[in-house]
């Protein structure tokens, strides 16, 4: 399976509560942090709602 590289490029600060839960689910701390995760349908949807805030590159 393939596997996802997140990056925080987008500051935390003035977030809704529910965002900044989703990026510390994802892994994620300080901004410019990176973590990688399995590609399955509950990081993706994860990504998906804070997509402004992190990149995302694909990893084989």
């Amino acid at each position: 399976m393939a596997k996802l590289k997140i990056t925080l490029t987008r500051s935390l600060i003035g977030r809704p509560e529910d965002q900044r839960a989703t990026v510390k689910a994802l892994g994620l701390g300080k901004t410019n942090s990176s973590v990688v995760q399995e590609d399955t349908p509950a990081i993706k949807g994860m990504v998906r709602k804070v997509e402004h805030l992190v990149t995302v590159e694909v990893q084989d």
